[in-house]
């Protein structure tokens, strides 16, 4: 087994440096194929432009501490996340960075738990999270790590394993993101795979490039329904959902987010919340919501805080 592998902060950043470039380059084919939960084709530009906020956070970082790069570079991406997919791969890499903090080099161990932790996060972000999306494969990937950790016979802090844990877990992503086709009915009546999923299966995919020293073939995703580059821009043959994204940035204590939570639950769809990080009197929240018109969603933010960085896009016009 080929064992060469660089684990430390600087393949770490690395990562996010072909994260941004990967996503870059595939932008058009994941806003072309993005109808799910909106059929507003910027799930590429969206996940682009939060990974390279990410990125940028960290360029000229010095540190040995991969916790505390990607800790760094999360809440960067916290702070302007773009979309709900944007939101969700901050969310996810948020959760990775926790259990990293103070460690020098990634293993399997440490990775089976950062995903996990990744997984738990995204997942418990949103009111009403669907499979069939980006959240499948962060799911599949955790639990493809937890046992390839549990059942290979490698000594666990060792090259190999990872290098072996890193290979299981793309596979398993791949195959998850086919399968979005049959999980989500609008996905299988447009015969396509969910943008968000080939999205996170590109960024897994870097993380393995990354650390093991080799290019991504990008014709590799050109098996999925709907991926090449002769395909139609399918989002826009499906009506777009009438309405505005809202987000912002607040401070709350835990009741008021879970406050809030509940009452943008009752005014509108796609509720996204997570901690940025922690204040004097409780965290530093990122928003997310759809809602009819903007003053819902706003006039239920400024009743429970003062929201910061508000961001306000039509669902209906957006063009990738």
């Amino acid at each position: 087994m080929n064992t060469k592998i660089h684990a430390d902060s600087h393949a770490m950043a690395a990562w996010l440096d072909r994260v941004v470039k990967s996503l870059g380059n595939h932008s058009d084919r994941l806003n072309a194929i993005n109808i799910f939960p909106v059929a507003d084709g910027d799930t590429g530009s969206n996940l682009y432009l939060t990974a390279r906020s990410a990125h940028d956070a960290i360029s000229k970082l010095e540190t040995d501490n991969i916790g505390e790069l990607l800790t760094l570079a999360s809440r960067a991406a916290m702070e302007s996340a773009r979309g709900n997919s944007g939101t969700l791969l901050a969310v996810f890499m948020a959760g990775m960075a926790e259990p990293l903090c103070g460690s020098e080099r990634l293993t399997a161990p440490l990775l089976a738990t950062a995903l996990e932790r990744g997984k738990v996060r995204a997942w418990s972000a949103l009111s009403d999270p669907v499979s069939g999306t980006m959240l499948s494969v962060m799911e599949v990937a955790a639990i493809t790590a937890r046992s390839t950790l549990r059942d290979s016979p490698l000594d666990p802090a060792s090259k190999a394993a990872l290098t072996e844990m890193l290979g299981k877990i793309c596979t398993a992503a791949e195959a998850a993101v086919i399968a979005t086709e049959s999980e989500l009915g609008a996905l299988h009546d447009a015969q396509i795979v969910d943008a968000g999923a080939v999205g996170m299966l590109i960024v897994l995919d870097e993380l393995r490039g990354a650390l093991q020293g080799h290019l991504i073939d990008p014709d590799e995703y050109s098996q999925f329904h709907g991926y090449d580059i002769q395909d139609p821009h399918i989002h826009q043959e499906v009506s777009a959902e009438e309405g505005v994204e809202v987000m912002c940035t607040i401070n709350l204590d835990a009741l008021g987010a879970a406050t809030l939570r509940g009452q943008l639950d009752a005014v509108g769809d796609s509720v996204i919340m997570s901690p940025v990080n922690p204040t004097e009197d409780g965290y530093r929240w990122r928003v997310h919501v759809h809602v009819p018109a903007a003053e819902d969603a706003l006039s239920v933010i400024r009743s429970v805080g003062a929201p910061v960085n508000v961001s306000v896009t039509n669902l209906c016009t957006h063009d990738g």
